[in-house]
């Protein structure tokens, strides 16, 4: 592309992505929105250049391959979309894509919601610097609640930038395992099928039962015996900690809708509060224990920053996963019938999605389904768990 056609395209893109990410927002925001993705772009270059360049690493080589191959099967047997994403590469040269802030209030699982032109209201705020992220979780902290920022390694732009490249591989997650690459991106590519603006619940959980039926596919007919043990030792030690943090969030809604909390006895809710924290972290210590291997204690920093920000924005990611899962099994396991009765399911008000997909899925088998989880995504993206 000339100079004067990127620069073109760019302000464009500047317009389409600070309305996508940024919306209504304060101008600060609104520009690092759109220069942040802009940038993000530009540091994109396809994936044969990279692959000719001797200077590319044969590690980055092979991954880059991979997801070639990673794409063209979510295209061919996942019935997602065949457009420009995930066919550039960029080295960001930093540890995350973006990084969300979330905030809830002190006595509540409930997300604060920043609402955008689009995507309309969701439970988190991007930021492509860290340190205004961190200011912007002092800020929601001065404000009363409780606020954790997380790093994303990807997110979506709902096919909304295929026109300009797509939404490319980027080296914040290159280097991921082979069943974890392809987890993230069969879930960036299902945002591209169906995003619901304000739903985010509804929107991750989907994106995330896509990851993990896709996933395994992946893994059973595709991957070598060596990248299955990886993704098997791994996974194993992911769904005992989602159980443990699922447990914990079971634990404090219960708190906080109390007798107590209606009365708004707030130093007993916090003194049960505090008891349910110090319970999660006691039981994480003794489940650490138990693991072996390089990632034993990949979800330290997790613990150590949990609250209610971020139980709560895990929650999103997990909570009507089986619900997708079982809506799957109830299409026979046919991935085109499949979206049009998760699309079928968005086109209801919002208070009647969830019932109509857990009223749809009643009677189908959970007997062969596996426990739900999802990864740091995302996201979009998960918070890191």
């Amino acid at each position: 592309m000339s100079r004067r056609r990127w620069a073109a395209a760019a302000a464009l893109a500047g317009v389409a992505c600070a309305t996508l990410l940024a919306g209504c927002a304060d101008a600060s925001y609104y520009w690092q929105s759109a220069s942040g993705h802009l940038n993000l772009m530009r540091a994109a270059r396809p994936v044969p250049q990279w692959l000719q360049d001797p200077s590319t690493s044969a590690a980055l080589k092979a991954k880059l391959e991979l997801t070639q191959r990673i794409r063209r099967f979510a295209v061919t047997e996942l019935g997602l979309p065949d457009n420009a994403s995930y066919t550039r590469y960029a080295d960001l040269h930093r540890a995350a894509a973006v990084w969300n802030v979330v905030a809830a209030p002190p006595y509540s699982l409930t997300l604060k919601t920043w609402c955008f032109p689009i995507v309309g209201c969701v439970g988190y705020r991007g930021y492509y610097d860290e340190a205004a992220a961190k200011a912007e979780a002092a800020s929601q902290t001065t404000q009363g609640l409780e606020a954790v920022v997380y790093p994303v390694p990807a997110y979506s732009t709902l096919g909304w930038m295929n026109w300009l490249g797509g939404d490319p591989l980027l080296s914040t997650f290159i280097g991921y395992p082979e069943g974890e690459l392809a987890r993230i991106v069969f879930h960036e590519l299902a945002h591209q099928v169906l995003y619901v603006p304000g739903d985010t619940m509804f929107n991750e959980s989907y994106a995330t039962a896509v990851e993990r039926i896709g996933g395994a596919r992946w893994l059973r007919t595709q991957a070598g015996e060596a990248a299955r043990a990886e993704y098997a030792q791994f996974d194993a030690q992911r769904q005992q900690f989602r159980a443990l943090a699922a447990d914990t969030r079971r634990v404090l809604s219960g708190i906080y809708d109390s007798r107590e909390a209606k009365a708004q006895d707030w130093p007993a809710v916090e003194a049960r509060k505090k008891a349910a924290m110090d319970e999660f972290r006691r039981r994480y210590a003794a489940l650490r224990a138990t693991w072996s291997g390089p990632r034993q204690g990949a979800y330290d920093g997790w613990v150590a920053r949990a609250n209610n920000a971020l139980f709560g924005a895990q929650a999103a990611y997990d909570d009507l996963v089986p619900a997708f899962e079982a809506l799957f099994e109830h299409e026979d396991e046919n991935w085109p019938r499949f979206y049009a009765e998760v699309k079928r399911l968005a086109a209801l008000p919002q208070d009647e999605r969830v019932p109509a997909l857990k009223a749809e899925t009643a009677t189908a088998s959970t007997a062969a389904r596996p426990a739900p989880d999802s990864d740091n995504h995302n996201n979009h993206g998960g918070p890191g768990a």
